[in-house]
């Protein structure tokens, strides 16, 4: 391990779980173990415990609860990326509260997060997406914080401009690392920049915490997607936790429908859904953007975005904390062109 990066990937990621409840330790635990390429090398039941065990074992990837006794998850996280920075992801319970706090410890450095279902006998249903997030985060390079993360202070902006609006839509897939990516593409964008509608991987809860957070940073208004919610100039709508988001036209109006139904692509909200139905509903009106991401969703979707006459932009393997739903776009034939972070929104806003 180097700076909490996992390196090899013929041998097993090393993992520690952390959660005061013995119960769920177990289970997850017992789940990881199915995986041959996951190694549960140790569990604690407080971060003081963890503190020890993270320097006697070595773990490529550690597994968080945020409310815990002795200390909080959130005060741990911010003095292991300071002391000790590996990938960590967060597990925090379903709950508005919980939303905002697993959001902070994104600020402070947690690569990814996940809810906690109610009931500690169910937390063996999230093993497959826990494995799935375990396996993205091993590849993370992680940097050292200097402690001041979590703050809430306006990031800097691009001086972007918009000199008209328009009545194109630009839709945003993203996934692990996505949070960060987003907050600096939305806040770059002017007053006036063309409607946005995005899908970001998070749990139920977290979407709303996360659009409230990028409302307060931006100069376009942010928020979680409500059944039929016009898209307009200036405005960003987030698909809620646990439901798909499509876009559909009536006249000029664009608005976007809100709804449960099957995975896609193993996800809900799905990538794919949302740039399926862009392609339908605003072919070349339409803007496609795919973040930082693991695995393959909206790839399929941002081809048939393309096939109808959207522009469409891909984030480059170095600015992205995880390559994987980019490079499956580019290998699909989905993307026109291939943009770092830092340029995607002068891009976007020179399409339109």
């Amino acid at each position: 391990m180097a700076n909490g990066v996992f390196q090899g990937s013929d041998r097993p990621i090393r993992v520690l779980i952390v959660d005061d409840s013995a119960l769920v330790r177990k289970i997850f635990a017992q789940e990881l173990a199915k995986d041959p390429s996951i190694d549960v090398v140790g569990t604690a039941p407080d971060p003081y415990v963890a503190r020890d065990k993270i320097v006697q074992l070595e773990p490529h990837v550690v597994t968080l609860d945020v409310e815990m006794p002795r200390m909080d998850g959130l005060t741990f996280l911010r003095k292991l990326m300071r002391h000790y920075p590996l990938p960590v992801i967060v597990v925090s319970s379903l709950t508005e509260k919980g939303g905002e706090l697993a959001l902070e410890a994104l600020d402070a450095g947690a690569v990814d997060v996940m809810c906690k279902p109610g009931s500690a006998y169910s937390v063996g249903d999230m093993s497959v997406e826990l494995v799935d997030k375990i396996k993205a985060a091993a590849r993370v390079q992680v940097a050292r914080r200097d402690g001041q993360a979590g703050s809430r202070m306006k990031p800097a902006q691009q001086q972007l401009s918009l000199t008209r609006t328009t009545n194109r839509v630009v839709a945003i897939g993203a996934s692990t690392g996505g949070t960060e990516a987003l907050t600096q593409l939305l806040t770059a964008m002017p007053a006036n920049a063309p409607g946005i509608v995005i899908v970001q991987h998070m749990p139920e809860h977290f979407t709303k915490s996360f659009a409230q957070r990028l409302d307060e940073l931006c100069n376009i208004e942010v928020k979680e997607a409500e059944h039929n919610d016009r898209i307009t100039p200036g405005r960003a709508l987030i698909a809620p936790g646990n439901y798909h988001m499509l876009v559909k036209r009536s006249g000029a109006v664009y608005y976007v429908e809100v709804k449960s139904g099957p995975l896609g692509s193993r996800h809900r909200p799905s990538v794919d859904v949302l740039f399926k139905s862009m392609a339908r509903y605003a072919g070349r009106n339409a803007v496609g953007v795919i973040m930082t991401g693991m695995g393959a969703d909206g790839a399929d979707g941002l081809k048939e975005m393309r096939d109808q006459g959207a522009d469409t932009i891909a984030q480059d393997e170095s600015t992205c904390v995880v390559f994987g739903m980019p490079k499956e776009a580019i290998a699909r034939g989905g993307v026109g062109q291939v943009a770092p972070l830092g340029q995607i929104a002068r891009k976007i806003l020179d399409l339109v």
